[in-house]
């Protein structure tokens, strides 16, 4: 199983805790590392997860986020036609950068794609890419299983 998981899964447990939803989600993620550390899932990443993370001001959640983007199975590089998917996708009403992440993750032929943004879940629609919450995911592989 290949995921890829956006800016906001990482950094997740930097987030207020305090709050259930942002707890569950930043259990999830620990779940999930665990998966990629047992070699249960394969993590794919991108230039653009790499260029966001380096603009991060926090040096803590940005040595965090690279430690974990150190367990990749796979790397996209951005290119032009991922840009172009990106620019397709822009017109259903998603972010630009949340666009290229989609994009590189169908570059990559990822199953699954994580990220906390409502949005992207709402509006994010193709076969062959899952875009989940990452407690939704949890609770689908094991529904599967």
């Amino acid at each position: 199983m290949k995921i890829y998981l956006d800016t906001s899964v990482y950094n997740r447990p930097f987030d207020d805790q305090s709050q259930p939803r942002i707890w569950l989600e930043t259990m999830a993620f620990f779940i999930i590392l665990q998966l990629i550390e047992t070699e249960k899932a394969e993590l794919i990443i991108s230039s653009v997860i790499e260029f966001e993370n380096d603009k991060n001001p926090f040096a803590e959640r940005r040595l965090w986020v690279n430690s974990c983007l150190n367990l990749f199975k796979k790397e996209i590089i951005l290119n032009t036609l991922i840009r172009k998917r990106g620019r397709e996708m822009e017109k259903q009403g998603i972010k630009p950068v949340d666009a290229l992440h989609l994009a590189c993750a169908e570059s990559g032929k990822a199953d699954y794609f994580m990220t906390c943004d409502d949005k992207i879940v709402k509006h994010y629609q193709r076969q062959g890419l899952t875009v989940l919450n990452p407690v939704e995911f949890i609770i689908k592989i094991t529904e599967e299983k």
